[in-house]
């Protein structure tokens, strides 16, 4: 064991521990999502297909065989919205400063979803942060407003032309309405949500959005991110959440660069 530990380079270990991060960066993403049954599914197959060579089940292990040697191929398929999402990932600095404006959004935002939650209005609020949602805004109604509670009320309230579809946010703006968004595809998504649900789920799977939904049936309002939703969040809860996304606690070089600037 000593003479391992000796042989080891500095390299060696810089390597093991970006593998390892890039492992841990992996079952982060893939966590709570469909990915994690069909790793489980692709794992089955690999056993089956050593256990059909051990047994001597050729026709089996041919089949298998064929399968596996397409695995990469059949992989990017299958998972080509996490992979884009990954991959858009790699891009965020993970330093960057949290938004000054972040507080006035999410004021906005929880004061609005709770009086649309005491009226049982249905509403679709995306929020923007590293994915560009550029690709969303065809098909919506340009705004670009400074955010308010007021605003949002207005977007979605039943008589307004612009309360089907999403909004979308942009910094301390509101940027878009009535956006259309991608329906999520994840077949164990509850039967009991809606349309509005399934987009906020789908638009959050392709992008690193973070998506408020209120419904119109029962005035619940969810809070959906990376294709997971969380439901029934009170006015605090929804508060409490946005700010540990938007405005979490400054890390050691963020509170260096903001004694730097103020010296």
């Amino acid at each position: 064991m000593y003479d391992i530990l000796k042989a080891l380079r500095w390299q060696d270990i810089a390597d093991i521990v970006i593998v390892a991060f890039l492992i841990y960066r992996l079952i982060l993403l893939i966590r709570g999502t469909r990915a994690v049954q069909m790793v489980l599914g692709i794992a089955v197959i690999v056993v089956a297909y050593f256990a059909a060579r051990e047994l001597e089940f050729m026709t089996l292990y041919w089949l298998l065989g064929t399968f596996l040697s397409s695995l990469f191929l059949i992989i990017i398929i299958v998972f080509q919205r996490d992979i884009r999402r990954a991959l858009t990932s790699v891009g965020q600095t993970p330093f960057s400063r949290p938004s000054d404006d972040a507080t006035v959004m999410i004021e906005a935002v929880v004061a609005a979803a709770a009086e649309m939650a005491r009226r049982k209005t249905g509403a679709l609020i995306v929020i923007e942060r590293e994915t560009g949602l550029k690709d969303y805004f065809e098909s919506g109604q340009r705004i670009d407003g400074l955010i308010s509670r007021d605003l949002l009320l207005a977007i979605f309230h039943t008589g307004s032309p612009l309360h089907d579809g999403g909004a979308v946010v942009r910094g301390d703006r509101l940027a878009y309405a009535r956006c259309l968004m991608p329906l999520s595809k994840n077949p164990y998504i509850s039967k009991r949500l809606g349309t509005r649900h399934r987009a906020a789920i789908g638009i959050s799977e392709e992008t690193d959005a973070v998506v408020v939904v209120v419904s119109e049936e029962t005035g619940a309002v969810s809070l959906v991110q990376h294709g997971a939703i969380t439901t029934n969040l009170d006015e605090n809860a929804l508060r409490s959440r946005l700010r540990a996304i938007f405005a979490p606690p400054e890390r050691p070089l963020q509170l260096w660069k903001t004694w730097r600037n103020r010296s």
